[in-house]
């Protein structure tokens, strides 16, 4: 559990670097697709760590699910009166689907409002460096929400390594 958790705050850190330098300065869809998937991979680890922590408590009656998409859905199932988490496993399946969609289409590279458009569902979505940067603090919440659920400290995560932690 704590593994997972310290997994997800290293990419946390990545994507925040990702956000707020390297798309700062490259500003293009890979960019942006980098970003989608380390966030991806925290919420991953964050899934993770919540299902050990329903494992403990106990809450869970059945095998956990091997796919990604089963996790996530088991997530919001067991906690389905906590919208926060709800909405959170809502948004790590729509950046999941971000991720693979097929039909991209890349707008205003190396421009401020460099913006990836997709078609989801029948849906148009885009991302953008404002839309990315209110997903990646959303997630940011949710760790901060996972760490006080597993009562788990900022200085129990840190590294002994990483000063800037």
């Amino acid at each position: 559990m704590m593994q997972a958790l310290q997994d997800a705050v290293e990419e946390l850190k990545r994507v925040d670097h990702l956000i707020y330098v390297s798309l700062k300065y490259t500003r293009t869809v890979d960019v942006i697709q980098n970003i989608l998937t380390r966030m991806v991979d925290g919420y991953s680890f964050l899934v993770d760590a919540v299902l050990k922590f329903a494992e403990e408590k106990q809450l869970l009656t059945h095998e956990v699910p091997v796919s990604a998409i089963g996790k996530a859905e088991l997530v919001k199932k067991l906690f389905q009166d906590d919208v926060m988490i709800v909405d959170n496993m809502e948004l790590y399946l729509l950046l999941r689907k971000l991720l693979h969609a097929k039909n991209v289409e890349r707008e205003n590279e190396y421009r401020r409002h460099v913006t990836m458009k997709t078609i989801i569902e029948g849906r148009e979505e885009i991302v953008n460096i404002d839309i990315i940067t209110n997903y990646y603090l959303f997630q940011r919440d949710f760790l901060n929400k996972v760490q006080k659920m597993l009562g788990v400290t900022s200085e129990e995560l840190r590294h002994d390594d990483d000063p800037y932690f």
